[in-house]
């Protein structure tokens, strides 16, 4: 696999007014290839233009007299800049192909192979004790007896699709070769072959199958967004209590006060007022009527509702998203394709040998050996297994991740880009600085003052001054005549003086001085803090410095990130400069960047990634979707376990404790630090035993014996992680 950047350009050839540049980007383009070459030509300088898809270069022609090669690549590089997503995008889906296609091990239950494997033991049995015949008969004969037509029946999935994808793929998979010495076994009479060989393997498929149930057990644990039971609403106003699996689309449902709604859906009748944090980001909570859509996974804090349901069963979050961790097939890590490409080169390798001991031999046992030991089984099977085992450990601790490629990527990540307000923040501002200018009024009574004006706000500034009213046991004085003012403040009537709470333009477009007041409002902003102004009539009486304070373990999570080989930490917010810089400087993060759009940031992340960087994103996975969406890694951290977070993140930590995320890092290093000591000792023991069945040391079931032992072995170490302790 290539580590070249998708912009890290490379002059191939150039004479005088022509060159020839390699960029990777440009393989990438698809139909975008024309609109590249159209912008270049608009250029002064630039005579012509010509992309080459295949080759991933471009040939320039250009007035040498006006730029230089260095200019050239400059303009390149800024003109697919603009198209990065869509480039980016393209590379990701290509390179998430899978090559060798193996049987999905999750069509069968853990049952289903005990049945299997004790029918096996049963015919194991029966072909060890049962006399052998007179005149023995060979070949193609032998197949058509009931005792081997049952072992073919129970071999029946792996010989279809072992077969099967060597006639449509036109190559072997690790079913092909054990279809092959299967069938060969039969062919041969070492039907006790054959049945051992399906036996252990079963064996190893058992416990990886296992493992997989476990996971989804785990991931419905830690993604149930609803109550278990319901009130459906009958014929008659009757309400019934039944399980949330009965509920269908167009049922009614009634939800009280304290209870989580279960579906999405509308509202048909009632009113309450809803927590929505897990769907918004937003911790008040608002008032819903009649009409208006509700959420599963929202809580009602005051009322009662009836809800007809929209979406139910298998479009709830729970089942999409075990399906989506379920389709390892378009999420392998990178080295599950390199253990499946490796092992599919190397089954070829076993017919080879097979040919070359039986043509140096002619002996058919030997040449058996060499069928019966491959290294693709225990691979594959290990592989499966680790990863398996460690979304079950990470699930169990309210993490949960979608995919095997997942893992590998957090083991390899370099860089971590964090969303301030409720990420580093708890996005909950309070009330931090307190600043009385009328010496002839306290705190409380200023308090007092701008709590009647915010009173009736919702806004989360509004909701710090009430909160800090209410920590002190400020009653909140009788107003009227209440007015707000968009993007500048609000204003009251109260004890006959007007009270106004606002920003600075607010108070400059009614006259209020500001000026005399300016070191004091220098050194709130310069703590980072959000500045309100209050005024009483024409006069300011005081300043309110409001922050988002910092997560608790942030700070100690970032260092033990350091200490995980991150080694850019960034901060990416859509805060003004002064709140971004304050945060980045008390967090000790590399860099930040300021006011910020959600495309902004995902621009951010691609232009990192192409200068090959390895990327986490970590936000609420809400308002940080299409960030998440490009992150090599995107992580949802926080309560947000709703449709959105979930679809957008890759990585979803339902716990708000943000140390969980250098806990799930740990994870992943050791899952791949596993999954090589598998390689090592499957390659190592099997390669032993081919060397012994080659020279006729090791008979044929003996081969068997030893090779499917080494899978055993290997899906065991795997199964480790199941016992993986994260400290937090």
């Amino acid at each position: 696999m290539t580590t070249e950047h998708l912009l890290a350009c490379e002059i191939v050839h150039k004479i005088e007014g022509r060159v020839r540049i390699r960029i990777k980007a440009l393989k990438y383009l698809g139909s975008l290839k024309s609109q590249v070459e159209k912008q270049l030509e608009q250029v002064k300088y630039i005579k012509g233009a010509k992309i080459s898809l295949v080759t991933g270069t471009i040939v320039i022609y250009f007035d040498s007299s006006i730029a230089q090669e260095d200019n050239l690549i400059a303009l390149l590089q800024n003109t697919l800049n603009v198209f990065l997503v869509e480039i980016y995008k393209a590379e990701r889906t290509l390179k998430n192909k899978s090559v060798t296609t193996e049987r999905r091990l999750q069509e069968e239950t853990p049952e289903e192979i005990i049945k299997k494997i004790a029918i096996s033991a049963c015919l194991l049995g029966y072909n060890f004790f049962k006399k052998a015949p007179l005149n023995p008969v060979l070949g193609i004969r032998r197949i058509f007896n009931p005792n081997t037509m049952a072992i073919l029946s129970l071999a029946g999935p792996v010989i279809s699709n072992g077969l099967g994808t060597l006639i449509k793929n036109k190559k072997p998979n690790a079913d092909t070769l054990s279809s092959s010495a299967i069938i060969s076994s039969l062919l041969l009479g070492k039907e006790k072959t054959a049945l051992t060989i399906m036996i252990m393997e079963e064996f190893s498929e058992l416990l990886t199958v296992y493992t997989m149930k476990k996971t989804r057990g785990a991931i419905k644990d830690m993604l149930s967004v609803g109550e278990n039971f319901v009130w459906k609403l009958e014929e008659g106003k009757n309400v019934k209590k039944v399980p949330i699996e009965e509920i269908k689309k167009g049922d009614k449902i009634v939800v009280h006060t304290g209870e989580k709604i279960s579906v999405d859906g509308l509202i048909v009748e009632g009113e309450a007022y809803i927590d929505q944090s897990s769907i918004t980001g937003e911790y008040m909570p608002i008032t819903k009527k009649i009409g208006e859509n509700v959420f599963a996974g929202t809580i009602i804090k005051n009322g009662s509702i009836t809800v007809e349901a929209e979406k139910v069963g298998d479009e709830r979050t729970v089942s999409r998203i075990i399906k989506l961790v379920e389709d390892a097939n378009f999420n392998k890590a990178d080295i599950q394709n390199y253990a499946d490409n490796f092992s599919a080169q190397l089954i070829p390798l076993n017919f080879l040998l097979a040919a070359i001991v039986y043509g140096a031999t002619r002996n058919i046992q030997k040449a058996m050996s060499m069928l019966v030991i491959d290294y693709s089984c225990g691979i594959r099977l290990s592989t499966a297994t680790a990863f398996s085992a460690a979304i079950n450990t990470a699930a169990k601790n309210g993490i949960l991740i979608k995919g095997s490629n997942y893992i590998e990527e957090l083991s390899k990540a370099d860089t971590i880009i964090f969303d301030k307000t409720g990420t580093i923040t708890k996005g909950k501002p309070s009330v931090q600085t307190i600043n009385v200018l009328d010496k002839e009024i306290g705190e409380n009574v200023m308090l007092a003052y701008a709590a009647a004006a915010e009173e009736t706000s919702s806004h989360p500034l509004a909701v710090a001054i009430l909160n800090e009213a209410k920590d002190r046991g400020i009653e909140i004085p009788k107003h009227s005549g209440d007015k707000v003012v968009v993007a500048r403040g609000i204003e009251t009537e109260t004890d006959g003086a007007i009270i106004r709470v606002g920003n600075k333009k607010f108070m400059e477009e009614n006259d209020i001085k500001i000026d005399e007041y300016y070191d004091e409002v220098r050194t709130i902003l310069s703590r980072g803090e959000i500045l309100i102004y209050i005024a009483k009539d024409n006069a300011l009486i005081g300043l309110l410095g409001v922050t988002d304070p910092p997560r608790e373990n942030i700070k100690k999570t970032i260092n033990r990130l350091r200490g995980q080989g991150i080694d850019e930490i960034v901060l990416l917010t859509g805060d003004l400069e002064q709140q971004a810089q304050t945060i980045a400087t008390k967090m000790s993060i590399d860099s930040y960047e300021s006011e910020l759009l959600p495309e902004d940031k995902a621009k951010n992340i691609l232009s990192l990634q192409s200068k090959g960087s390895k990327v986490i994103m970590i936000g609420d996975g809400i308002n940080d979707a299409p960030a998440l969406s490009y992150a090599n890694i995107g992580v949802a951290l926080g309560s947000t376990r709703t449709d959105v977070a979930m679809e957008a993140a890759d990585v979803t930590i339902a716990k708000d404790d943000p140390l969980a995320v250098p806990e799930v890092i740990g994870l992943s290093k050791n899952t791949v630090k596993i999954i090589k000591e598998n390689f090592a000792m499957a390659i190592g023991i099997n390669s032993f035993a081919l060397v012994l069945g080659a020279t006729g040391m090791l008979p044929t079931i003996y081969s068997s014996i030893i090779h499917n032992l080494s899978t055993v072995l290997v899906v065991g170490n795997s199964l480790r992680l199941l016992k993986y302790r994260l400290k937090n």
